[in-house]
């Protein structure tokens, strides 16, 4: 019997999860919450853009945590602990892409008892697309012993995230330095990345260590077109995050996100390098490894949020670890607890 599945709103990572779930042959959507009030009411085919699926999308929480589902695939612009919660404790299992992959003792401590309440499993996929901060950094180091140093790295052109309030108001760029360092940005990072530091420390072994976080910044020298409308000269052109963790002035760990919004005119001069836009994984140990994942990104800077390849990868790293999580027992499942998930056959090849 298929497991049942809903999907709670239907943003770029919603709507190619809705896809995914629709391919896949263990699952059935049989709800779909909705931000906006404008799309209540409609065909979940509507609002995806595909054939009608029968789905009536709703704006009602009360309505979704009363419907017979096994999981809730949670997937909002930003979390809200105290509905993840109240999924937990209606009996449906959630997985979501926004946190809690690897909690602290205190996160647990909230989100457990719910979990357990419920008799449901709660499971964070990782930041970044397939977790490329922890998870392949960690998957890779399998391959090595005596550990030094991982790193998981991404390097994007920002001009295909056609998300304009996104890019304007929360992620900071086109305003002053002044006011993306005092933007929200660097906060809303450091709630995935820090987690995927823990990770990587340990679930590896090593000693406690001093986790520091950055933040650079490079100016326009001449105007740039971008998602958010011209960046003028002067104004926030691109930005790196970084959070490394240190033993000593060892340094054991870093993931870090490279944001350009191209390769002109930018002051400090910045570029991707001959790699062009890429994810990065690196493995100091015996023997050593590097890895640079290709793929992942749009191929045109008009190609727009829908199928970016970027969010679609992270849609289906969820879609995909749902019949492991509603088979786990209730409480909060990590990465390092699962088998190896993988994605299926394409229908048309599938046995």
């Amino acid at each position: 019997m298929a497991l049942r599945v809903v999907q709670w709103a239907t943003g770029g990572v919603g709507q190619a999860a809705i896809e995914h779930i629709l391919a896949h042959p263990d699952l059935e959507l049989v709800g779909c919450w909705v931000h906006s009030p404008e799309k209540s009411g409609k065909d979940v085919g509507d609002i995806v853009g595909s054939d009608k699926t029968g789905v009536i999308a709703t704006h009602s929480v009360e309505e979704i945590l009363a419907l017979d589902a096994d999981c809730v695939l949670y997937a909002p612009l930003l979390p809200d602990a105290g509905q993840v919660r109240a999924i937990l404790r209606s009996g449906k299992n959630v997985v979501t892409p926004l946190g809690w992959f690897w909690p602290t003792d205190k996160e647990r401590s909230k989100m457990e008892p719910a979990a357990l309440e419920g008799g449901a499993t709660l499971h964070g996929t990782g930041i970044d697309p397939g977790g490329a901060t922890e998870q392949q950094p960690l998957f890779f180091s399998g391959l090595s012993s005596a550990i030094t140093f991982v790193r998981g790295e991404e390097f994007s052109d920002i001009r295909t995230y056609n998300a304009p309030d996104v890019v304007r108001h929360i992620m900071g760029f086109g305003g002053t330095p002044e006011e993306a360092k005092a933007g929200p940005m660097l906060g809303l990072l450091a709630r995935g990345f820090e987690q995927s530091v823990r990770m990587c420390l340990d679930t590896l072994g090593f000693a406690d260590a001093e986790i520091r976080s950055s933040h650079d910044i490079a100016v326009a020298t001449a105007p740039i077109d971008s998602p958010a409308g011209v960046i003028e000269p002067g104004r926030v052109a691109a930005q790196r995050f970084a959070w490394e963790a240190f033993i000593g002035e060892t340094k054991v760990v870093r993931v870090a996100v490279n944001w350009l919004m191209g390769e002109e005119n930018l002051d400090p001069a910045w570029e991707f390098g001959s790699g062009g836009e890429r994810f990065e994984i690196e493995v100091k140990g015996d023997p050593d490894c590097s890895v640079v994942i290709h793929g992942w990104h749009p191929t045109s800077v008009t190609a727009g949020l829908l199928r970016n390849p970027g969010i679609v990868v992270t849609a289906a790293h969820c879609v995909n670890s749902i019949p492991t999580v509603c088979a786990a027992p209730p409480g909060i499942l990590t990465f390092v607890d699962m088998p190896v998930v993988t994605g299926r056959a394409h229908p048309d090849l599938a046995g």
